[in-house]
């Protein structure tokens, strides 16, 4: 008998617990693993002469006695400077003391969004072009520093502060967002809100300082942006030349909400003012909103932590009557907009990195389908209007638990998991075989971006094959085969990536994919300042850039272990409604809780139904018994014949 037990840490493992002649636990462990995944194989295995039984029979679980669990023998020690400094790496993205050369990456937590800023931290300590496909196939400091020994040298030029040409170009991302702004006028579809509820005394002098230090250190948060011959071009306003104090209003508990959205969802005139607005709610004198609202142009989710924390830093120290003692930033947004483009190259260099990551994406992407046959509610309208709204669920710590432990049995990322999960549901839908899917990712391909804000976030389509009615274990090995790929030709700026293909363009939908899968695995914690807590608190502007996106948030415990999947199902009003979103979202979580039981099964083996829809098609909609008298044949024709003479 095998049962979960708490060891000394506190965390679970499992024991099993044998009678028989003496096995030795070690050789019986070892069986074990030959059938059995790595997860549910025995931690420690107690041998018993006899099972402890309660008077009916049972086995008495209480009675077992608790096994002596060693600590985890510690792993092997670097060997060389190369795994030294690997082993630093690890611990530092994995947010653990130390690592071992022999410890696997994804059995520690490790997961897409942690693969890739190992592979960018690990090229700037040892100046070698390391890949996330390295990451996921050698997950040990052992394994990829053998790798890294027999790559190459990292080709990229350094990123420091550029010599700056005037007029200074925009970013791939900023004249795309700059294009959209002049073609469709101040719209809230590409705001990101930081709604930052403050409980206790708050210094509005301190915010107004902490402000304006906000606004000194980040040029991006200054920024304006010109057309020249038909381009956007980017314009740094000083300091003095931007008002920097926060609006302050009061508000009560009940009129906060309509007031936070109305403040969420005003435009900017990106020409002429900053993309950043500061505004203070007073709902009492003791709690307080603070709102930050960035225009995508300026910023993406990746700012959202150096941005509050920066904002955070600065009011402690202005509160304490001093200035904040920060480092100073290695670039700016303008230098990486500048480094950008000597990063990738002339596209018509065969050789350069754009020239090379193009023709990956031209042979991928080949007859990709125009638009996604979703099961939408309403014909598309010709122009969308971008209104969007949430259906926020679940998955329980139980699931997260076993769709963690089914990505590592693959070799995969819960990130893929729960990718290919929704193509497959896709499929089951109706969509047909051929499912692209759209994700963001970090872009802060060198590590003196991590603590800038502004707007690195490029977009990947990854595009997923169902067809042939695959076991779910060989649909999640299609969507890691080509994720890694999508991951290694990750640097072509989504916005060159459409005008090189140039699909059949529509204002009613989104190029090349209209479904977005987005995963958050750090979400913002509370933060304690003296006198002041500080949470952050979702607001939903109301809008949906895509068909459908789901929005996913990983939680953990304490001791590290899953602790549940929060998801939002954002969707465009335009197609959907909410009852439609809703029962999706429900198809998905059990799909996925069948697929983490026997990843062995067939697509259309899985069962989408629930209990009410199940009885509905089986027993009511076949509820056709009908009383009928005793009579022949020929009677009934003279009945019918009355009732209809004619």
């Amino acid at each position: 008998v095998v049962v979960a037990r708490r060891d000394g840490a506190g965390d679970t493992v499992l024991v099993g617990y044998v009678v028989g002649d003496a096995p030795d636990p070690a050789a019986l462990r070892a069986f074990a693993a030959r059938t059995l995944p790595e997860h549910m194989v025995p931690a420690a295995v107690v041998v018993l002469d006899a099972m402890p039984l309660n008077p009916n029979g049972k086995l008495d679980r209480a009675a077992l006695p608790a096994p002596v669990l060693a600590a985890p023998a510690a792993g092997r020690a670097p060997r060389d400077a190369r795994e030294e400094a690997l082993c630093a790496v690890f611990a530092e993205v994995l947010g653990v003391e130390r690592v071992g050369i022999d410890d696997d990456f994804f059995a520690l937590g490790g997961d897409s969004l942690k693969a890739t800023r190992v592979a960018s931290r690990a090229r700037a300590v040892l100046h070698a072009d390391v890949k996330v496909r390295a990451v996921f196939e050698a997950p040990t400091v052992a394994a990829l520093a053998a790798r890294v020994e027999e790559g190459e040298p990292d080709p990229r030029p350094e990123l420091v502060p550029a010599e700056r040409p005037d007029p200074l170009p925009v970013s791939y991302a900023q004249r795309r967002l700059w294009f959209i702004h002049d073609l469709e006028g101040p719209s809230p579809t590409y705001h990101i809100p930081i709604p930052l509820r403050l409980r206790g005394a708050l210094d509005l002098a301190a915010v107004r300082a902490a402000t304006r230090d906000m606004l000194a250190r980040h040029e991006a948060l200054r920024t304006v942006f010109t057309e020249i011959g038909g381009e956007p071009y980017q314009r740094v306003l000083s300091t003095e030349d931007v008002a920097a104090d926060p609006v302050v209003a009061d508000c009560g508990p009940d009129g906060l909400d309509a007031a936070v959205l109305e403040a969420a969802t005003r435009g900017f005139d990106l020409a002429a003012e900053p993309p950043v607005r500061v505004h203070v709610f007073r709902v009492a004198d003791d709690d307080h909103l603070l709102l930050l609202v960035l225009h995508h142009i300026a910023g993406d989710g990746w700012s959202m932590e150096p941005l509050a924390r920066d904002l955070i830093t600065a009011y402690a120290a202005r509160a304490g009557g001093r200035a904040p003692g920060w480092a100073p930033l290695p670039v700016q947004y303008a230098d990486y907009a500048v480094w950008q483009r000597a990063v990738l190259g002339d596209e018509d260099d065969p050789g350069s990195l754009i020239a090379r990551q193009l023709a990956h994406w031209r042979d991928a992407l080949a007859g990709l389908p125009e638009e996604l046959g979703l099961p939408a509610d309403h014909p598309r309208p010709a122009r969308a209007s971008g209104r969007g709204a949430q259906h926020a669920f679940v998955l329980p710590p139980d699931l997260h638990a076993s769709l963690a432990a089914l990505a590592r049995d693959h070799g995969a990322s819960l990130f893929m998991v729960l990718q290919a999960a929704l193509a497959g549901l896709f499929t089951r839908l109706g969509a047909g075989t051929d499912v692209p899917i759209g994700s963001p990712v970090a872009g802060r391909s060198d590590e003196a971006l991590n603590d800038l804000v502004g707007v690195f976030v490029n977009t990947l389509v990854l595009r997923t094959d169902t067809s042939g009615d695959p076991t779910f274990a060989e649909l999640l090995a299609r969507v890691r085969d080509t994720d890694l790929a999508a991951f290694a030709h990750a640097d072509v700026p989504f916005e060159r990536l459409v005008e090189v293909l140039n699909p059949a363009r529509s204002m009613a939908r989104h190029p090349l994919f209209q479904v977005m899968i987005s995963m958050q695995n750090d979400p913002s914690a509370r933060v304690e300042l003296p006198g002041l807590t500080i949470g952050l608190e979702p607001v939903d502007p109301g809008v949906s850039r895509f068909d459908l996106a789901l929005l996913v948030d990983e939680r953990h415990d304490a001791s590290g272990a899953p602790a549940g999947i929060e998801c939002r199902l954002e969707y465009a009003l335009d197609l959907f409604e909410p009852a439609t979103a809703a029962a999706m979202a429900a198809r998905l979580q059990r799909l996925l809780a069948q697929v983490a039981r026997a990843p062995g099964r067939p697509l259309s083996a899985v069962d989408l139904l629930d209990d009410a829809e199940r009885t509905m098609l089986l027993r009511e909609w076949n509820d056709t018994d009908v009383t009928v008298e005793p009579c022949v044949v020929p009677d009934l024709v003279e009945a019918q014949a009355a009732r209809t003479p004619g």
